[in-house]
């Protein structure tokens, strides 16, 4: 068996027992690690997919790409305000590049690989390609940041929104960075935009995405988040039924 199929099924064990550990708030401080192991084999699939679709050396160049864009994009808030709104990282997630846990790269690398296959899967247009999974970055976050803010405090914002006390900048930075992202993405593999139709990574990269989405959704409404869950579920899973419906008339 090859080394990304084992990864991909760890993943499946890992989720499973972090999705157990978190819903019944039961995950003792000496594990809070299982987070960043987590976020890297999220990610890592993420570029197994990149890599699949479109060669090994460019996913390895995209994946390399998307990790340090989004960590200096963070590395702007945290340092500065921008983009995203003042902040700071209150827990331990290993080690950091300017100011930033590098684990934050991976879980870019997770949204913009997923969204980057669902989006592509819908439209056949590079601007719609791009705009749509930008915004399926930001609908990720809708439901993030709430959950890690107010559940599990990973971060603390300097100042206050009308949106779980999250600022409005965050998301316009999401979108921004996600708009950069993609682009970047579209660019570098522009003509090579379907995936090798031997390959089953873009259904997994999906439904890495997905459950990451639905873990975060099911952990906001164990909190009482309705807000933040009504918003992201019902786009969510428009969107899913959206792609399964393209995917089956492109078979046809």
């Amino acid at each position: 068996m090859k080394a990304s199929q084992l990864l991909y099924y760890f993943f499946f064990v890992w989720y499973a027992c972090g999705l157990v550990l978190l819903s019944l708030d039961i995950l003792p401080p000496a594990l809070e690690w299982a987070n960043v192991v987590f976020l890297i084999l999220a990610g890592s699939l993420g570029g197994i997919y990149l890599a699949e679709a479109y060669g090994v050396k460019k996913g390895i160049f995209l994946s390399l790409m998307i990790i340090i864009f989004s960590i200096f994009a963070e590395h702007l808030g945290v340092k500065y305000g921008i983009l995203f709104g003042d902040y700071y990282y209150t827990k331990d997630f290993g080690p950091q590049a300017a100011g930033v846990p590098i684990v934050i790269g991976f879980a870019w690398l997770m949204v913009t690989a997923g969204s980057h296959a669902i989006s592509k899967a819908i439209f056949k247009s590079a601007a719609g390609c791009i705009v749509f999974a930008s915004m399926l970055a930001v609908l990720m976050d809708a439901i993030l940041d709430p959950v890690a803010f107010k559940v599990k405090e990973y971060w603390v914002w300097e100042h206050k929104g009308p949106y779980y006390d999250i600022p409005f900048s965050n998301f316009l930075g999401w979108l921004i960075v996600s708009l950069v992202l993609h682009s970047l993405l579209y660019i570098t593999v522009r003509g090579k935009m379907t995936i090798r139709p031997a390959s089953v990574w873009e259904g997994r990269a999906v439904l890495v995405y997905y459950l990451v989405l639905f873990m975060f959704i099911l952990l906001a409404v164990l909190n009482s988040l309705w807000l933040a869950s009504a918003i992201v579920l019902l786009p969510a899973v428009f969107v899913l039924i959206l792609y399964f419906h393209r995917k089956k008339r492109a078979a046809l």
